[in-house]
C-alpha cells in the first residue's frame, strides 16, 4: 500500500481537527482558535492551542506539534498506518489498494482479531458461571472488587481440554491455533492452551485483545502462562494496560512501568491508572521506546526482592544507548519483598504515592550497583570499577549525555576514593577537639577572627595563592604531584602567575631539589624577595607554610588549598550566572541551582577555614 503526499493532505483536508481533538480535550473557542490545558503536560493555565483553518496543534508550554495524524499517534498511541486507517474510515475516504499479500494479511489479522474478541468474552462468562466460583474466590482474596474485574475483562478459563475449542468451533482448529489459543501436536488433536486459569486479556493500543495471560488457580507451574507469538502479538513490543494506561499518563504527568499483571490491576483500583507492564520478560528497548512516548523519565517500580531489583538493573542497562538530552529513567524501591499490589493492600495507595515522590535517578541505581558489585580493597578492583563505569558511560551514543556521566562517575570514583584520613583515630573527649598540629585533645578554640573569616571571603584568590606558592617552596616535593593545576595557574597576568610558572619549570627541571635548591633558582630568575617574603610564618597562617610541620600532614593541607584555591573562582562564576538566571526569570530549577551554588562555595569557605592554624593562645593568625 503506497500512502501519496496527495492522500494524506486530502486526509488532513476532510479532518475537523477541533472535533478529533474535542472527545478527549476540553476545548474553548478563543476568536478563530481554540484553547486548552495541554494534555501532553501538567498545567493551571492554557498553554495549548488548535487551529483548524491550518490543521495543526500546538503547546506554548511543551512545545507538543502535530495534526490529526500525529495527535492519534502521539496522543492515543497508535501507530502510524492505523492512525491513517482511522482517520480515512471517519472520512468516508477508501485506504489505496494494497497489494494481494497485504490484503491477505488483513484478511487474517481480521479474523485473528475477532477469535481473541469472542474468546475473551467466552472466558468472562465463564468466570461468571457456576464453575467460575474458585477463581472469583482468587479475585477476592486479592482485593480485586467487581468492577476493577469487569474494567479489565477478566475470565475463567475450565480446567478442561476442549471445552474452549467447542465453543469456538466455528473458526476452525487453524485459526484457534494461529491464534494462540489452541496447543496442536503432530498426530494428536488440538486442545485448549489455557486451562484451569484466571484469564487477563491483553490488549493493542487500540483497546483490541491480541493474547491472554493465564494465572493458575491453585498449585502448579508455570504460574502465569502466556499466549505464544502470533502475527498479532509480539511480546517484547507489547505493554500490559497501554491502551488505558496512555490517557491516564498524560493527566498524571508521569507512567509506571511495574511487574506483572496483577499490580497494573492493584495500583488501578488504587487510583493509579498510569501502570503498565512487561509481558513476561525483562523490559527491552521496544518497551522503553513505549514508555518514552508517554513520559521523559518514566518510573520503574519492580519488585523489592533480588530478582525484582536485578531485573531494573537490566532494564537500566538496556537504556543506556538510548537516553537523550531529558529522557532518562527513575526508579521506585519497594520494601524487601514486597510488590506493588502487596503494598497498596497492606499500606494503602498513600504509602505508594510517597514512593513514587522520591523516586531513584538513573545514575544513583547505576552507581550503586556496581559500587556493591564486589569488594573494593585492592588496585585492582578498584580499576574494575572505573573500566566498568566507563563501559556504561561509552555505551551512550548522544554525545552530551555520555559526556555527562563520564564526568559524573568521574567525580564520584575520585570522592569514593578520597585521601584518607591524616591522623590515626583517636577517640573523642565529649566536648573537646582534636589540635591539627598535636593530634591530642583540647577544648575547642573561640570563633575566628575577622581576618581569618576575610581569607575565605574577600581576596581569596590572591591571599591564598600566596599561601600555596609558599607551601609548595617549602615542601618541593609536592610540585610535581599538581604540576598539571600549577601550569595552567602560570597561564595568568601579574607576578604571582609569573612565580607559578617559575615553580613548575623548578619541578620540570629537578624534582629532587630541596626548599633550599628551590630559593636559589628562584632568586637567579628575579624572584629572590617575592620568595623569601612568602616564608614569612606570621602572615600565612597555614600548616605548609609554617618551619618543622610534619610533612604528611603539610602534604594533605597542601592538597586541600589547592583544590579550594583552583575550584572557588570555577563556582563564583557559576553563581555568578545562577544569580544572573534568576533575575532574569525566576523559575524554581533556577532558584534551587543558585542555593546549591551558595552551599557549594560555603562548604568552600569552611574548608578553607579549617585549614587556618590557631596560635597557643587559641587565637588563629592573622
Amino acid at each position: 500500500m503506497t500512502l501519496t503526499p496527495q492522500f494524506l493532505d486530502e486526509l488532513r483536508a476532510r479532518t475537523t481537527l477541533s472535533a478529533l481533538v474535542g472527545k478527549s480535550v476540553k476545548l474553548q473557542r478563543a476568536g478563530h482558535e481554540f484553547k486548552a490545558c495541554c494534555p501532553f503536560h501538567n498545567e493551571k493555565s492554557p498553554s495549548f492551542t488548535l487551529n483548524d483553518d491550518k490543521g495543526f496543534y500546538h503547546c506554548f508550554g511543551c512545545g507538543a506539534h502535530g495534526d490529526a495524524i500525529k495527535w492519534l499517534t502521539e496522543h492515543q498511541g497508535l501507530p502510524f498506518i492505523d492512525a491513517v486507517k482511522e482517520l480515512a474510515a471517519a472520512a468516508g475516504m477508501d485506504m489505496p489498494a494494497p497489494d494481494p499479500r497485504s490484503a491477505e494479511r488483513a484478511e487474517r489479522a481480521r479474523g485473528l482479531h475477532e477469535v481473541c474478541a469472542d474468546a475473551a468474552a467466552w472466558f468472562t462468562e465463564q468466570l461468571y458461571g457456576i464453575g467460575g466460583a474458585e477463581a472469583r474466590a482468587l479475585l477476592e482474596r486479592r482485593g480485586i472488587a467487581g468492577d476493577t474485574a469487569r474494567d479489565f475483562g477478566l475470565g475463567f478459563a475450565p480446567d478442561s481440554r476442549g471445552k474452549l475449542r467447542a465453543a469456538l468451533k466455528d473458526y476452525g482448529d487453524a485459526l484457534l491455533v494461529e491464534a494462540g489459543l489452541l496447543i496442536q501436536v503432530e498426530g494428536k488433536e488440538p486442545y485448549d492452551r489455557f486451562r484451569g486459569r484466571l484469564m487477563i486479556p491483553i490488549r493493542d493500543p487500540r483497546g483490541r485483545v491480541i493474547a491472554f495471560g493465564g494465572r493458575i488457580i491453585g498449585d502448579g507451574e508455570p504460574k502465569y502462562l502466556n499466549s505464544p507469538e502470533t502475527p498479532l502479538f509480539d511480546k517484547g513490543r507489547q505493554l500490559y494496560n497501554l491502551d488505558r494506561a496512555a490517557a491516564a499518563s498524560r493527566k498524571a504527568g508521569r507512567v509506571i512501568a511495574v511487574e506483572g499483571y496483577m499490580d497494573v490491576i492493584a495500583l488501578a483500583q488504587a487510583g493509579f491508572g498510569e501502570a503498565v507492564a512487561p509481558l513476561g520478560t525483562a523490559m527491552t528497548e521496544a518497551q522503553l521506546d513505549r514508555l518514552w512516548r508517554l513520559s521523559d523519565v518514566p518510573l520503574l517500580c519492580f519488585d523489592g526482592d533480588a530478582a525484582g531489583q536485578k531485573a531494573a538493573v537490566r532494564a537500566a542497562h538496556r537504556a543506556m544507548p538510548m537516553l537523550a538530552p531529558g529522557r532518562s529513567l527513575a526508579f521506585v524501591t519497594l520494601p524487601q519483598g514486597q510488590d506493588p499490589d502487596d503494598l497498596v493492600r497492606a499500606s494503602g495507595s498513600g504509602a505508594f504515592e510517597k514512593l513514587l515522590r522520591q523516586p531513584e535517578p538513573l545514575v544513583d541505581r547505576l552507581w550503586t550497583h556496581e559500587v556493591a558489585a564486589e569488594s573494593l580493597d585492592t588496585p585492582e578492583q578498584r580499576a574494575g570499577l572505573k573500566r566498568r563505569l566507563a563501559d556504561l558511560a561509552q555505551n551512550i551514543a548522544d554525545p552530551s549525555v555520555r559526556s555527562e556521566y563520564q564526568s559524573e562517575f568521574r567525580r564520584r570514583f575520585d570522592d569514593l576514593f578520597a585521601r584518607a584520613p591524616r591522623a590515626p583515630f583517636q577517640p573523642r573527649s565529649p566536648g573537646k577537639v582534636r589540635d591539627r598540629r598535636t593530634g591530642t585533645w583540647k577544648l575547642p578554640d573561640p570563633p575566628p577572627s575577622a581576618a581569618a573569616r576575610g581569607v575565605g571571603t574577600s581576596g581569596i584568590d590572591r591571599a591564598l595563592a600566596r599561601a600555596v606558592l609558599a607551601g609548595l617552596i617549602r615542601h618541593p616535593a609536592e610540585i610535581a604531584r599538581h604540576v598539571e593545576v600549577l601550569g595552567s595557574l602560570s597561564a595568568g597576568d601579574g607576578a604571582l602567575a609569573r612565580l607559578f610558572g617559575a615553580v613548575v619549570d623548578v619541578a620540570l627541571e629537578d624534582q629532587a631539589l630541596d626548599s633550599a635548591g628551590v630559593l636559589t633558582i628562584l632568586a637567579k630568575s628575579g624572584f629572590d624577595q617575592i620568595a623569601a617574603d612568602l616564608l614569612r610564618a606570621d602572615t600565612l597562617p597555614f600548616s605548609f607554610t609554617q618551619p618543622g610541620t610534619d610533612a604528611a600532614l603539610a602534604a594533605a593541607d597542601l592538597n586541600e588549598a589547592i583544590m579550594v584555591m583552583v575550584t572557588r573562582p570555577q563556582v563564583d562564576a557559576a553563581l555568578a550566572d545562577a544569580t544572573t538566571a534568576v533575575q532574569a526569570r525566576f523559575t524554581d530549577e533556577a532558584f534551587a541551582r543558585q542555593v546549591a551554588l551558595v552551599q557549594e562555595r560555603q562548604a568552600l569557605d569552611a574548608r578553607l577555614a579549617n585549614l587556618v592554624l590557631a596560635d597557643e593562645d587559641g587565637k588563629t593568625f592573622a
